[in-house]
């Protein structure tokens, strides 16, 4: 059971990541075209061997929230799912599992 609950995690914490990465995409191209707009030339960054124009504080901010949000997304749905056995709250299954 400890492999499964790791493996969960794990893959809720990429979940997370992704997401970050996704927020992280938005906030670049906002950035970005806000800055054109006004006539400003945006910085680029260099970190993890990729041009970036969000500053570097941003982007290890956002993988660190995406990460330990995945974590913690992870650690409680592992709870609710695996432990407290709450899958559908609220549903009443009567026979073949049909909601009534």
């Amino acid at each position: 059971m400890q492999i499964r609950k790791t493996v969960y995690i794990l893959l809720v914490m990429f979940l997370g990541l992704l997401l970050a990465e996704i927020i992280h995409w938005l906030i670049e191209i906002w950035l970005v075209n806000a800055m054109l707009d006004h006539g400003v030339v945006p910085v680029q960054y260099i970190s993890f061997g990729a041009h970036c124009f969000l500053p570097p504080c941003l982007q290890f901010g956002l993988l660190f929230f995406g990460l330990f949000g995945g974590y913690r997304l992870g650690q409680a749905w592992w709870r609710i799912v695996y432990v407290e056995h709450r899958h559908w709250r609220g549903r009443k299954f009567g026979k073949n599992n049909v909601a009534k």
